[in-house]
């Protein structure tokens, strides 16, 4: 008898281990959508607004959609006032969380639209999720998109050698750009900006390089933050902001809220790109940190 016991209990634990292996994803299966496929969904995103047709794109059943915070449809508001993209994109591709994020910039007339975006995809690489904030400049607007008729300086470049950084780590170092706002002082909440990091919000340089830490910020003791993608392969991290309150500073009940991006390598931030709107101070994202936020 004991000369078949060996060999029978080793097929059944092959048997097992193959069955085991039949279960898991392929390769493919486990990679889901690749950059070519985050950054291909977006291009079809913004095809598909200025032909304003939602059908143009791989929808999944029961797609989550909200703007400004607040659940809405995919083909109302400027899906239906867009009169053309003006060019300006700074895409955000998230790997390991299937999202496709964008900062864009389209035509409404004369005004222009800054649109915040994140597609959120399925294992099925149709899109399950988008989320928007948007803000309209009309010629009046104090904000201009002057700094947008090119990519942001620095926000592309490539990562020097050994100085990429985990994501774990570049989630760390962006962080501590809300908490500097918390506390008043970017130098008290150990914000590393690099000597070439600038601000561009809403299109505007807001600080130039070499006098971030000079600025006059006022308090910010309930702002909230959450992780809405990270770009482990360009070295950038975008959050979602809700600025808190501030007394009257950004409109009477209203908030900042914003989508804003960090260029992170060598334990250093090096440019940074914000897209805001002033909304009740009670906004919400709606949608899940992709990563723990720790302050």
């Amino acid at each position: 008898m004991s000369i078949f016991r060996k060999p029978i209990h080793t097929l059944a634990a092959m048997t097992l281990v193959i069955t085991f292996m039949s279960l898991l994803p392929t390769a493919a299966q486990a990679q889901g959508c690749d950059r070519a496929c985050l950054a291909d969904l977006l291009t079809q995103y913004v095809d598909a607004m200025v032909a304003h047709d939602a059908s143009r794109l791989p929808l999944a059943d029961n797609v989550k959609v909200t703007v400004n915070g607040n659940a809405g449809n995919l083909e109302d508001g400027i899906w239906q006032s867009v009169t053309g993209f003006q060019g300006f994109r700074q895409d955000y591709l998230d790997l390991r969380q299937q999202v496709a994020a964008a900062h864009l910039v389209f035509h409404e007339g004369d005004n222009h639209i800054l649109l915040s975006v994140l597609l959120h995809v399925d294992g099925n690489n149709a899109i399950s999720g988008v989320e928007s904030l948007i803000q309209r400049l009309t010629p009046e607007s104090r904000f201009q998109p002057r700094e947008l008729g090119a990519p942001i300086r620095h926000m592309n470049d490539p990562i020097p050698p050994g100085e990429r950084m985990s994501r774990e780590n570049m989630i760390k170092v962006a962080l501590t750009y809300p908490e500097g706002l918390r506390v008043g002082n970017f130098t008290d909440g150990g914000t590393p900006f690099a000597a070439e990091c600038y601000r561009v919000e809403n299109g505007v340089i807001m600080a130039e390089a070499g006098g971030m830490y000079s600025q006059n910020i006022m308090v910010h003791p309930g702002i909230i933050a959450s992780v809405a993608a990270v770009d482990e392969e360009n070295g950038t991290v975008l959050l979602w902001m809700n600025f808190g309150h501030t007394g009257d500073s950004y409109g009477v009940g209203n908030s900042l809220i914003t989508y804003e991006a960090f260029k992170v390598w060598g334990n250093q931030i090096h440019s940074i790109l914000a897209f805001f709107t002033g909304l009740p101070i009670g906004t919400a994202r709606f949608w899940p940190s992709s990563d723990p936020v720790r302050f």
